[in-house]
């Protein structure tokens, strides 16, 4: 079989206008929400090469493993696609229980209550010590 025959599967997705997708990072035993990042072919291709998250950053125009700096990355336990084909969850073991670089286990931690955003989550780890590079 081709390579081109053995990626046919990526050929289902349905890339954005800039050729990626976004991914939910949800802890396979809890199912929190950890992060949402942004994956292109080669991003999902080494995603599952590695068994560990890589994303596109579309800041920086480049891959990134999560975890790359801050030794907090990301093991792949498994992968879905969404009914339309057009998101993708990763249930992850997350190293180290911090997903942010907040320093914070979820980047979901602004809670909407009373017409105002509150902070719903510690900083486990000041994200000054989490990036000394």
């Amino acid at each position: 079989m081709s390579e081109q025959e053995n990626n046919a599967w990526l050929d289902e997705i349905k890339w954005n206008t800039d050729g990626l997708i976004p991914a939910v990072a949800q802890d396979y035993q809890s199912g929190k929400i950890l992060t949402l990042a942004w994956l292109n072919r080669e991003a999902l291709l080494q995603t599952i090469k590695l068994r560990r998250a890589v994303y596109w950053s579309r800041s920086k125009q480049r891959l990134w493993q999560k975890g790359e700096i801050s030794g907090h990355t990301q093991e792949i336990q498994d992968i879905y696609l969404d009914c339309d084909k057009d998101a993708i969850v990763l249930a992850v073991m997350q190293t180290g229980d911090i997903a942010c670089h907040t320093g914070r286990q979820s980047c979901f931690f602004h809670r909407y209550k009373n017409g105002r955003w509150i902070i719903s989550s510690p900083v486990l780890k000041d994200p000054k010590e989490i990036y000394k590079k």
